[in-house]
Formats: structure tokens, sequence, C-alpha cells
């Protein structure tokens, strides 16, 4: 791919809206994310640009995971915008569970646009080592 491909605005690009959720800003936009798992806990890892903490909420509970986020944009004072294709659209991305996951052990760190997110598993699904007599 040449260099000048890569400032050619591509119309696989948009957002893919859901079309139950809605609101002022328009329809919500699924977050690109990736779920992992290990023997003690699932790990999800959500990409959100632009996104600070306090346009971030997340909850787990009732059989799922719900992460609805804002990005707050603000126009630099002195500067025109003469093109953007960061829309101001919130973020939402539900997951349903089986509720076997250590909902009170949940923790979130968000930096740098990226939300990582340890959800550990119920003691009930851990593996156990069996003594055998």
């Amino acid at each position: 791919m040449s260099l000048l491909n890569t400032f050619i605005p591509a119309l696989s690009r948009q957002p893919a809206a859901h079309a139950n959720s809605t609101n002022e800003a328009g329809p919500a936009v699924r977050p690109t994310y990736e779920l992992r798992e290990t023997p003690e806990a699932y790990g999800l890892t959500v990409q959100l640009p632009g996104v600070t903490k306090e346009g971030l909420d997340l909850t787990v509970g009732d059989g799922e995971l719900r992460l609805v986020a804002r990005r707050a944009w603000k126009q630099p004072e002195a500067w025109t915008t003469l093109h953007r294709e960061t829309p101001d659209v919130p973020f939402e991305l539900v997951l349903a569970h089986d509720n076997a996951l250590a909902a009170d052990k949940v923790q979130a760190e968000l930096k740098d646009g990226v939300l990582r997110v340890s959800l550990p598993k119920a003691e009930a699904l851990k593996p156990r080592k069996i003594a055998v007599s």
C-alpha cells in the first residue's frame, strides 16, 4: 500500500450502529474488543479512543457485562476543524455471561484509550486439585 492510500477515507471504517441503542447523539457504536481466558479469570480489552474515566460506565451483574462510554470532543480554542472522522457517538458493549463471575473482585483500568477488565471466575469454576486417598 502506498503512503497516499493511507490518507484516503475508507467507507469500511464507518461504525456499525446498533438498532436498539439510541440517544440524543445518535445510535451507539460497538467498540472493538478482545476476550481472553485463563483458568482463574477472563480478560477483556476494549478499544475506547478519546474516552476518559468520567465518560465511562461499566457494570457487571444479572447475567451481563454492560459498558457505555462517550468520548468528550472539545474544539481547541483558535482552531478551525477542516475535517473530522471521530464522531460524537456513544460506545456500547453488552456481553452475556452465565453468572459464574466473582463480581465483587472485578477490576478495570483505562489507560491511553484502552480499557482492561479482569473478570475473576467464581470459585466453583476454578480448577481444583483433588486428593486421592
